[in-house]
């Protein structure tokens, strides 16, 4: 049930940002041809006021469809409501829409869960592990996700985000050197060597961290402490999320471990659902934000490589040959799915399932 649960979840945040792309067509009077989830051959199809509505056999995103892509389209060229013969500024609000729907939702969904549940109580010193790389530092030395880390070569772990900062401070400075951690699991204390690998002179141990939270809550003082608690959540995973996506892009080699494709990322959904409704609503929320940042990026296919075709065609006062455009998502689609696949491909094997039908420990 938390796999599907983690399901439903990407499903509707891919939902979201495809309807900011068809809602800011249509409330501009752009004409729509298609809203798909998914790509590839259609599983499920419905045609209604002209759109056709289909759910595709690949689920690793979305597309909304105009007559200006398709080659035996009846609606004439020189027609105003296509996409393409409408002013830059309200093609460049379609294309950014998919990005700011998914920014949104994350603050809805932050909001309401403080408003609705409450803010989290005041963190227990220490840090929580919320997700290990398979083979990575961190599983060598026996971490699991649930771990409590209370304690690093004997000094405490203060309780908040500056717990966090210290203990990442600590394994950055001591690569390839062994560190005694105090970790407590099920209510039990144990002392534990830790060995950060060395990437670059720089300490990492592949895991993922966070403020060790009790779970329990408290209700907001007022509104303002209330929007206060949205707004810091939100400036945290948007801030986070932007640094690992640059370091990745500036030192791809010692970082390319941390990528997630499609099963990771339902692995960890799955996980954070075992913590009820505010852990979907964190993965909801964390996700999110990580498709509006990666479709930001000037990749194509991505929302941010449209609006680098269109900032070209603003500077050089015409479209850009199609033929070039043509090239460019072609590429987009090869380096996308190759990708996807091969991530799915390593995240599948790592599976504890799979690992056990293998025979590996």
């Amino acid at each position: 049930m938390n796999v599907f649960a983690a399901l439903a979840v990407l499903a509707l945040l891919i939902v979201v940002h495809e309807a900011g792309h068809f809602f800011a067509a249509t409330l501009q009077g752009i004409r729509v041809s298609g809203f798909s989830i998914g790509f590839g051959p259609a599983l499920i199809k419905h045609e209604h006021k002209g759109v056709t509505y289909a759910i595709r056999m690949l689920p690793l995103g979305g597309f909304v469809m105009f007559p200006d892509d398709e080659e035996d389209s009846s609606v004439p060229a020189d027609d105003p409501d296509l996409m393409r013969n409408r002013p830059i500024h309200q093609r460049a609000i379609v294309i950014a829409a998919g990005v700011i729907a998914n920014l949104l939702l994350a603050l809805v969904v932050l909001f309401g869960q403080a408003a609705l549940v409450g803010l989290p109580a005041e963190p227990d010193p220490g840090v929580l592990v919320i997700d290990v790389q398979k083979g990575a530092a961190a599983d060598q030395a026996g971490l699991l996700p649930g771990d409590r880390i209370l304690s690093i070569e004997g000094q405490p772990l203060v309780a908040g985000q500056a717990g966090v900062q210290s203990m990442v401070a600590q394994v950055k400075a001591a690569p390839g050197q062994s560190l005694s951690i105090e970790r407590e699991r099920d209510s039990q204390m144990q002392t534990i060597r830790l060995r950060p690998a060395d990437l670059e002179g720089v300490g990492r141990i592949g895991a993922q961290l966070q403020a060790n939270i009790t779970g329990q809550t408290r209700t907001a003082a007022g509104p303002l402490e209330l929007l206060g608690h949205t707004a810091t959540e939100f400036r945290q995973m948007l801030v986070q999320t932007t640094s690992g996506y640059g370091a990745l892009l500036t030192n791809f080699q010692a970082n390319a471990s941390q990528v997630s494709g499609p099963v990771k990322i339902v692995e960890m959904g799955a996980q954070l659902s075992e913590q009820g409704g505010s852990g979907l609503v964190l993965f909801a929320a964390l996700i999110s934000i990580n498709l509006a940042v990666l479709n930001s990026f000037p990749f194509p296919l991505l929302d941010g490589g449209q609006m680098m075709m269109l900032a070209l065609e603003a500077v050089l006062g015409r479209p850009v040959p199609e033929r070039l455009q043509l090239v460019y998502a072609q590429s987009g689609f090869l380096l996308i799915v190759g990708l996807s696949l091969v991530l799915i491909v390593r995240d599948t094997t790592q599976l504890s399932l799979v690992q056990q039908l293998l025979g590996r420990p």
